[in-house]
């Protein structure tokens, strides 16, 4: 029986009232809904320092800096030289520069975006060359965030090592090699990590690698671990992680994490520049006097002096996560579960999810290789390492950092108030095929 027009205008007004909620709601999110499927670092990702309580620390952070305590910035620090304009606007308020508590010193500088903090100490200066300066509250819950990073740290470490992945120590050399093109999981403990002088990483680029650091502590000064070597592809050799001279232009280190669940302490070794996003939610970290962290540094607090940097390459990844719940009648986007991982079940519970497409066999000698490989003291000309401590000059940052949706957010209630929309859409139709049967 054909349906009067008005009746199925209104079921496909309802069809599009949910469209219409639905897909604004993805958009505020600020992603896709196959990302939706994902874990980020929250609102920490936003931050080269996402620091839960006090940060002591001169001369510069090239990205934004969150401090849920107070800050000590007695000799001077600049904030935020590297950030571009997009990564301004994603932060809370715009606010480059967080301090919760007191702020301390004397020149402090926000280069861009702007600034907040709890109170001043006297004679302290704080300035903003393209925002403003203001006293007030943190945007930033710092309780809330820590309670959700050492859930997910927690999560991560318990994720096993990817299937056909290894960790092959060689003298006073370390070298972590997995093939999976997606995700690259890696457990090692604190002391044999600390033992190697050399680092080194080699994945496919483009995959998401996270180094699970076991124990209490880790100072990467007990063994003076002074370089950090990513796998090269283009060039099939390691190359000793600079600014300007990284691995597949900077794509192995966006990816890569280290996660220390349970530390609490991690000293970075000053004549190392540390390649990678270090997630330490427990520890007091210490960055040394010179030598930078080629990414971002989140943990309990933070000390770090003369020459040491945290330079602005916020982690890119996608990590394994509890998928964002789905309304019931609304389409189902598939996970986005790294082929050859370890998946993460709704309970928290780590489970393999089948094995690594083209691993690699590492070397029975532990030294590491490849087709037309390198050796690790190759110069950078030739494609190898850089010589440990030169200077190189800046470089354009890495525009990273967009944050995956890690929850349901505005989505979910949207999409069943648009359902409801549907339903009743769907009900007026029924209404309107009875009313035509009793008059015929």
């Amino acid at each position: 029986m054909r349906i009067p027009t008005s009746a199925a205008a209104l079921a496909v007004g309802g069809s599009l009232a949910l469209a219409a909620l639905i897909a604004p709601a993805a958009q505020a999110a600020g992603t896709v809904a196959a990302d939706e499927q994902c874990r980020s670092l929250g609102v920490a990702n936003l931050y080269g320092e996402f620091i839960e309580g006090d940060d002591t620390h001169t001369p510069d952070a090239e990205g934004a800096v969150a401090v849920g305590g107070n800050a000590d910035f007695t000799g001077g620090f600049s904030v935020g030289q590297e950030l571009t304009a997009a990564e301004v606007d994603a932060l809370p308020g715009r606010n480059a520069l967080v301090v919760a508590g007191k702020i301390t010193g004397h020149n402090t500088q926000v280069m861009k975006g702007n600034g907040v903090y709890g109170s001043k100490a006297d004679g302290a200066v704080v300035e903003a060359h393209q925002g403003k300066i203001a006293q007030g509250a943190s945007p930033i819950d710092f309780k809330a965030e820590f309670a959700k990073l050492r859930a997910a740290s927690t999560a991560l470490a318990a994720v096993p090592q990817t299937a056909g992945a290894t960790v092959q120590a060689k003298g006073t050399e370390l070298t972590f090699t997995g093939g999976d093109a997606t995700y690259n999981s890696f457990t090692v403990d604190a002391g044999k990590l600390q033992g190697a002088k050399d680092v080194f990483v080699k994945v496919p680029a483009g995959s998401v690698t996270v180094i699970n650091v076991t124990g209490g502590s880790y100072d990467m000064a007990a063994a003076g671990t002074t370089g950090f070597h990513l796998w090269d592809e283009g060039r099939s050799a390691f190359l000793l992680d600079d600014k300007n001279l990284s691995a597949a232009g900077g794509a192995i280190r966006a990816k890569l994490l280290w996660n220390f669940p349970t530390a609490t302490k991690v000293v970075k070794n000053s004549k190392a520049a540390w390649a990678g996003t270090v997630l330490a939610p427990n520890a007091a970290f210490e960055l040394g006097s010179g030598g930078p962290v080629n990414g971002s540094v989140i943990a309990a607090s933070l000390t770090g002096k003369g020459g040491a940097e945290t330079h602005h390459y916020p982690f890119t990844g996608c990590l394994p996560g509890t998928p964002v719940p789905t309304p019931t009648g609304t389409p189902t986007v598939p996970p986005v579960v790294p082929s050859g991982s370890p998946s993460v079940t709704s309970s928290g519970s780590a489970s393999p999810s089948g094995s690594p497409s083209g691993s690699p066999s590492a070397p029975t000698s532990g030294k590491p290789s490849a087709g037309g490989s390198a050796s690790p003291s190759a110069s950078a000309s030739t494609g190898g390492p850089a010589a440990p401590g030169s200077v190189s000059p800046s470089a354009p940052s890495n525009e990273g950092g967009n944050l995956a949706h890690t929850g349901s957010g505005p989505v979910l209630p949207l999409a069943i108030g648009g359902a409801v929309v549907l339903a009743a859409g769907g009900g007026i139709v029924v209404a309107a095929r009875r009313k035509a049967a009793k008059r015929a």
